[in-house]
Order: structure tokens, then sequence, then C-alpha cells
């Protein structure tokens, strides 16, 4: 039964990635070291792109959990 939520999660996990924007310059940003790329900065999302990104968040921390449950319960 874990196994098959987890696969869900997992699969909304990544539906919610792909809706999200870019925040960067792509791949090359990410080899040439863009200025665009900084995890520290405070990032100011609005509207639906906060709901994407707090459900985001939301789900890879259920997916945490269910991965912990289902070692534990195995």
């Amino acid at each position: 039964m874990l196994d098959i939520i987890l696969m869900i999660v997992a699969i909304i996990i990544i539906l919610l990635t792909l809706l999200q924007s870019g925040k960067s310059e792509g791949m090359s940003g990410a080899f040439t070291g863009g200025n665009g790329l900084n995890l520290f900065t405070n990032v100011k999302e609005r509207g639906p792109e906060k709901i994407i990104a707090n459900a985001t968040l939301a789900m890879g921390i259920l997916f945490f959990l269910l991965v912990i449950a289902e070692n534990l319960f195995k």
C-alpha cells in the first residue's frame, strides 16, 4: 500500500516541478556560473507560483516521510 502512495506522490512531484517556471539562465548558466542562480537569495514568488512552490515542498516532505515509513515497516 505504501508503495502505491509513494509512486503517486513521486508523479505529483514530477508534475509540480515541470509546472514551475525557470528562474535561471538554464543549463548553460548552471555550468558557467551565471549570476541568476543563488540558492540563498530571498525569492519573492506570488500567486500561482507560490502555491506550486509550496505544494512541491509539501510533497517532497511527504515523499521523505513515506520512504522512512516504508523502510521502518518492512
